[in-house]
Order: C-alpha cells, then sequence, then structure tokens
C-alpha cells in the first residue's frame, strides 16, 4: 500500500469539495473493497476522504410511501430494518446472500454501488487490465475465465459486476440519489451503471465530484411476491455464478407486472427485460415459465471457460419463478 493523506468531512459540501479540488481522491465509508484494492495497488489515491461523520444513515418512509435508504446505511442494519424486511424482502434476502456478517456490518449501501469487479486479471497488477488502464488489454481473454460475464460485454471487458443488493435494486427500481458541485440529481437504477463498452474504466454515471448520498425504493404494488436465487461454488461468503432477483404481481392467477434481474452473468447489475415481457400480461403455467427462463439464454455470449453459465441461468430462473408461482413445480 502506498502512502496517502487522511482528511475527516463534516459535511457532504465538505467531501464535494475535496473530491473537487484532488481528482486522486476517494472517499472512504466501510472500506471493505476500497481498502483491499489498495493493498494490491490496484486503486492508489493519494488522498482518502473519511465521510463516516455524516449523517446519510437513516432509513425513512416518505410521505408517497416509498423508504429512502441513506448512502452510509450499513448493509446489515438494511437486511434487518422492519420497513425493508416486510416491503421488500428480497433486499434482505439478497443483502444476507452476501460476503460474511463481520463485512455486512462495515459495508454501506453507497459502497456497494461502487463495488468493483472481483476479476482476478484487475485485481493482481502483473496483468494487462483495461479496467485498470484503458487500452492496455485484457488477460482474461486469452486467461481463465470461468466466473465472467455473458452479458453486457465488449472486446475490452467481461468482467462480472459482484454486488448482490445492486441486483435486487436493478428489480425495486431503485432511484440513486447524488450530490455534486452542480447540486443534487436523481438516477433511475438502471442508469447508475456503464456496460465496459470501450471505456471500461468508466464503470458509473457519477461525475467528477459527485457522491452517493442516498436510494429511494418506490412504494411497493398489491399483490408482489419475490425471491432472489443465488448459485454459487459454496454456501457462504461466496460471489455467485449466477443469481436471479425475481418480483411478480400476480392477481387471480394472472401476472400483471414482471421484473426480473441476473447477478453474476452481467458487466453491470443486468435486467432481464425481455424475460419480464414473456412473463407480463400472461396466466401463469409451467409452460410459460419454461418459455421465460428460454428466453433468459437470448443475447448470451459465452467463452470457453464459462460457456456453463448459459444452461445454469435457465435453470436457476426456472426455479425461482416455480418457486414464487407455485406452477411447474
Amino acid at each position: 500500500m502506498r502512502n496517502f493523506q487522511y482528511a475527516t468531512s463534516n459535511g457532504v459540501n465538505d467531501a464535494i469539495g475535496a473530491l473537487i479540488s484532488n481528482r486522486e481522491a476517494r472517499v472512504i465509508a466501510g472500506g471493505t473493497t476500497l481498502v483491499d484494492l489498495m493493498k494490491l495497488d490496484v486503486e492508489t489515491p493519494n488522498q482518502l476522504v473519511d465521510i463516516n461523520r455524516l449523517p446519510m444513515a437513516d432509513i425513512t418512509e416518505t410521505a408517497e410511501g416509498s423508504v429512502r435508504i441513506g448512502a452510509m446505511a450499513r448493509n446489515s442494519t438494511v437486511a434487518y430494518h422492519p420497513l425493508v424486511r416486510e416491503r421488500y424482502p428480497l433486499l434482505s434476502e439478497a443483502l444476507l446472500s452476501g460476503a460474511s456478517g463481520q463485512l455486512r456490518n462495515m459495508a454501506t449501501v453507497g459502497g456497494n454501488l461502487m463495488q468493483r469487479t472481483r476479476c482476478a486479471y484487475f485485481r493482481d497488477t502483473r496483468w494487462d487490465c483495461n479496467k485498470r488502464i484503458r487500452g492496455s488489454g485484457c488477460s482474461a481473454q486469452d486467461g481463465y475465465h470461468r466466473g465472467h460475464a455473458i452479458f453486457g460485454t465488449s472486446d475490452s471487458c467481461f468482467a462480472t459486476h459482484p454486488s448482490d443488493m445492486c441486483v435486487a435494486l436493478a428489480v425495486l427500481e431503485a432511484i440513486v440519489e447524488m450530490e455534486g458541485p452542480d447540486g443534487r440529481r436523481r438516477l433511475p437504477f438502471h442508469l447508475f451503471h456503464r456496460a465496459p463498452g470501450d471505456t471500461p474504466d468508466i464503470e458509473t454515471a457519477l461525475d467528477h465530484g459527485e457522491l452517493v448520498t442516498a436510494v429511494e425504493l418506490p412504494k411497493p404494488a398489491p399483490h408482489c411476491r419475490s425471491r432472489y436465487f443465488k448459485v454459487r461454488d459454496r454456501a457462504s461468503y461466496e460471489f455467485a455464478l449466477v443469481s436471479v432477483a425475481a418480483l411478480l404481481e400476480i392477481s387471480a392467477g394472472r401476472i400483471g407486472m414482471a421484473r426480473i434481474a441476473f447477478g453474476g452473468v452481467g458487466t453491470v447489475p443486468w435486467r432481464a427485460w425481455n424475460v419480464e415481457q414473456v412473463l407480463t400480461g400472461a396466466e401463469v403455467s409451467a409452460s410459460l415459465l419454461r418459455d421465460a427462463a428460454d428466453k433468459a439464454m437470448e443475447g448470451a455470449a459465452p467463452r470457453r471457460h464459462n460457456g456453463f453459465k448459459v444452461e445454469l441461468l435457465r435453470r436457476t430462473v426456472l426455479s425461482a419463478l416455480q418457486e414464487i408461482t407455485g406452477a411447474g413445480q
């Protein structure tokens, strides 16, 4: 780890000012990702701006019935909060399936949104990586890439986005709130993360000097059922090979609304719009669920080591839908 300066912020404007004045500065909250990357020389900030004192940890209900979660709320707090467990059990399931209890006690909602890939070639500076240095190449192309993405890939990068929480937020259609030198703005969750394209080093829609301050979850629709399914190599403290977040509004045997997202297979939390189209407005049946699961594989771009994810995804989607609906089990 290289030497760095350390500063604490007593207000959001303090933190924004520090980031504006120093492009090499990084925000630190729980530090569960950033400190690891600093030890590996992947992240080399010359200054850390500590935002742990900022009053951004509240979880509150708005007048419209949505729930606002401050960016400094710890993952454990969110997972066990009564409002989250009652109205958004999908989010609680996703959070509790990630990391360990100790890490969840430190990790924050804002930090989870900014979580970086676990690609071994990204985390080892001996290898070429376009995420670290744009244009340097991608060693994963000819290397071992069993855990890599099959959706949202490019010739520059096909590293997987690692977050469980973000897959749930995609399905819940969260709004990300940010503050920066030009004031506050709000962005639909599916626009926050950026697929690699030709600029894999640009991972989010945050502008220079901006800070994530909160996530807002819209008021849940009635008659909704949801599940978060995660398939991994071992039962605890492991990243997803495939995960599926599914939320269905079912009334009188018909699906009025469907939202589906995948983890472990996308370069960003992957919203499965095509699967949702198959399900929305349809009557629940075993054949419908099979059709939806088959649709999940559409557009996949597997490579030689991660081709198994295509069929694994199909089966995981089918299992999630079967459990939610009770059809075809």
